[in-house]
């Protein structure tokens, strides 16, 4: 009877828990991707340059680059939970200072936000394979469409919001900050537990050999460069599209069905990945459908549906692959995590370049159409690299 009450239990909270993640999950774009359709009445309060604009998508970049390195000794140190706990709390309070409608706290808040998504970014992936060792790779298929779907409502809702409420872009803005406070609510009962993180989470010196490897900096750079183009689109696609003769509301809309469009390989590459024999076919394909994208909305805008469908496709499909890279391009676990920490490091510092400097060739253009180039450039750039890093290799063999 003891043994059956205990099962409950363990069953009940293996489920709260599993709620928690998923919610915790939802929290972790949102917050940034909501930002992109309000873009332009955000620099109209504050007469902001694109350079200037383009720098609250980048800041954040910057904090995953700088924090998610720490992330996981002080996790080791204070307890998982606790840590996660203190990152939403964190995240509610960034959004808040962002929504204050000041200049100085419009950026402060981005960089809080930045930072707190930065830990949770680390530490869900080992709160995943520690509880749940068994379905890591279904569970983090159900973790990605958690965070892409939320980001992509977050994104479609916007602008719809503001005009209904009628309160000015902060309170829009701002109301983002439920999703963190729902998965804080559900964290709660989570904080009776101060448990440490999965084997080998405690910070260790990256292994030599990863940062002189030229595979290693292939994985890094296909991150990179993927990054580089989607924050890049995140911050950019609604002005694009307003420029194009979209409304805003439509454009927040298209917005939103890109970033649900990279739900798609989310849920049909997670189960395929370890079947392949490599991944060269689909780490060319990927950054090609994208580059096919950038191109249709140059020549036929009118179609933009469809375009922004198949670049939010591409870029979802090379994200995944990027993170997938990690694992399968390592001989061993401690690779794994030095590959993990080096690649996000430089992958992150290159994409915060993304949003400032597409930004900086729309103001020093005039227009959209060299950004858009540029960017179907570093596309195919990225189908060259995928021949080369989706080969079956691995650093430290």
């Amino acid at each position: 009877m003891h043994s059956s009450t205990s099962q409950v239990r363990s069953s009940q909270h293996s489920v709260l828990l599993l709620i928690g993640i998923l919610c915790t999950a939802a929290s972790l774009r949102a917050p940034i991707t909501a930002l992109g359709p309000l873009l332009e009445p955000v620099r109209a309060s504050f007469a902001l340059s694109a350079s200037a604009a383009g720098l609250l998508t980048t800041l954040p970049l910057f904090a995953f680059a700088v924090v998610s390195p720490f992330a996981a000794g002080v996790a080791h140190r204070f307890g998982l939970e606790r840590v996660l706990f203190a990152a939403l709390v964190l995240l509610i309070a960034g959004i808040a200072v962002r929504s204050a409608g000041t200049t100085p706290a419009l950026y402060a808040g981005t960089c809080v936000i930045g930072s707190a998504i930065a830990v949770a970014n680390v530490l869900l992936p080992s709160l995943l394979k520690r509880d749940f060792p068994a379905h890591v790779a279904r569970l983090t298929a159900c973790y990605a469409l958690a965070m892409i779907t939320a980001a992509g409502l977050a994104s479609a809702v916007a602008v719809p919001l503001d005009q209904a409420l009628g309160a000015g872009w902060p309170t829009s803005l701002g109301s983002v900050a439920l999703l963190p406070l729902a998965a804080a609510i559900l964290w709660l009962p989570q904080l009776r537990l101060r448990t440490t993180s999965a084997p080998g989470l405690a910070t260790e010196a990256p292994g030599a050999s990863v940062w002189k490897a030229p595979l290693a900096w292939q994985v890094a750079a296909y991150l990179g460069l993927t990054c580089f183009i989607h924050f890049a689109a995140i911050a950019w696609l609604p002005s694009i599209l307003q420029e194009a003769g979209d409304s805003s509301a439509r454009a927040g809309a298209l917005h939103g069905w890109m970033q649900l469009a990279g739900a798609i390989p989310a849920l049909l590459l997670m189960p395929l990945l370890q079947r392949m024999p490599d991944q060269r076919w689909i780490s060319f394909a990927s950054p090609a459908l994208s580059a096919l994208g950038l191109v249709g909305l140059l020549a036929m805008p009118s179609l933009a549906p469809l375009w922004v469908f198949a670049f939010g496709m591409g870029m979802g499909a090379a994200l995944i692959l990027s993170l997938a890279f990690v694992g399968l391009r390592a001989a061993n676990q401690k690779i794994a995590a030095s590959l993990s920490g080096m690649s996000q490091c430089i992958g992150y510092l290159l994409a915060a370049v993304g949003p400032t400097f597409i930004g900086f060739l729309h103001e020093s253009s005039g227009s959209w159409t060299t950004p858009l180039v540029v960017c179907a450039g570093l596309c195919i750039a990225m189908c060259a690299l995928g021949l080369s890093v989706g080969r079956a290799r691995h650093i430290g063999a």
